[in-house]
């Protein structure tokens, strides 16, 4: 499926250390041709790491996409009604946020955007990236995996040894996913090994 025209919102949650995954990915979304709405969560738009300058990583997301971040609910809040989003992506989906989208709190731009696509029954892409995905945010992992609408970028364990619980999603299978996802379909397999 082509994705030129569509417009996919892309969220970024707070795990700083994937970022350098999820920018290609973002560049390749864009020469695809797709409407790409770049979406950050609070985190994202305050938060200095030894990953980098919060205002470095806006500058890149800004540069990448050519168009100025949303951060704040009241920006976001339009996705809905107003500004429909044909799919919405969160990569990386931070534990964190995971736990808050699967209760569903909307605290944060980025859940605020999810929200507002599921309200209009498009659907929502998740890039996992935590390390309790197969600690006590399990059950918030299933409960997401077994949503309608909800679709996920393949994941694995990305270092099962020293980090048992953490998963990481496949960002270079994002594309393909979300291909598929505006066919309201689950890439398979879901669960695949994961080498650094």
């Amino acid at each position: 499926m082509s994705l030129k025209g569509k417009r996919i919102g892309f969220g970024l949650t707070g795990s700083h250390c994937t970022y350098d995954a999820v920018y290609p990915q973002l560049g390749r979304l864009m020469e695809e041709e797709a409407e790409v709405i770049p979406i950050v969560s609070y985190t994202v738009r305050n938060t200095d790491t030894k990953f980098g300058k919060a205002e470095e990583h806006i500058e890149r997301i800004e540069s990448i996409t050519n168009r100025r971040v949303i951060s704040t609910i009241q920006e976001a809040e339009p996705l809905g009604p107003k500004e429909p989003l044909d799919c919405m992506v969160i990569a990386p989906l931070t534990g964190n946020s995971l736990s808050k989208f699967a209760n569903a709190l909307t605290d944060s731009p980025v859940l605020m955007a999810a929200k507002a696509t599921l309200r209009n029954r498009r659907s929502v892409v998740l890039g996992v990236s935590t390390n309790d995905a197969l600690g006590l945010n399990g059950v918030n992992l299933m409960r997401l995996m077994n949503s309608k609408l909800i679709y996920f970028i393949p994941f694995g364990q990305d270092n099962p040894y020293k980090k048992p619980t953490s998963l990481v999603a496949h960002m270079d299978l994002l594309i393909p996913t979300v291909q598929e996802a505006l066919e309201y379909k689950q890439i398979q397999p879901i669960i695949i090994p994961y080498s650094n």
